[in-house]
């Protein structure tokens, strides 16, 4: 409705959707039409199903496709709550912490290399999204038995 302020899980969404189209995509975008307008590479030499490219490159196209497997299941969430009416600051932690958590998964898959270290920081921050994923479905489906 016109005037409605949207709650801290939409406003994480929302965040989340951008995140996922502009960062990722920016950094694709450059990359490729770089290398298309320098005649370095025609439009067709970057196939959806290889990984061509720079290392960095490679990372953030897989990068982009963690955020797209993502982002339907925190939408159901948020959708859900948002229909069951709640909003508790629980919740508006838990969808902040998953947008975090998803800034700083993408963030070091685009940014470092794979180690030993990046990796087991970015299956952090996925761990810490899933867990908070679960939770605000927990307090859905608490709500959903209670009554």
């Amino acid at each position: 409705m016109a005037g409605e302020m949207l709650s801290i899980p939409q406003l994480s969404l929302l965040g989340f959707a951008l995140w996922t189209v502009l960062v990722p995509m920016t950094a694709i975008g450059v990359y490729r039409w770089s290398r298309i307008l320098r005649g370095l590479q025609p439009i067709h030499a970057f196939p959806a199903d290889a990984s061509v490219g720079a290392d960095w490159y490679r990372r953030t196209m897989r990068a982009h496709a963690n955020c797209l497997e993502n982002l339907p299941v925190l939408a159901v969430l948020v959708w859900t709550i948002t229909v069951l009416g709640l909003d508790t600051r629980l919740l508006d932690a838990l969808a902040i912490t998953v947008l975090v958590a998803r800034v700083g998964q993408s963030s070091v898959h685009i940014g470092w290399s794979e180690t030993q270290r990046t990796v087991s920081i970015r299956f952090t921050c996925f761990f810490v999204q899933f867990l908070c994923m679960i939770a605000i479905a927990a307090v859905a489906i608490t709500r959903l038995t209670a009554g």
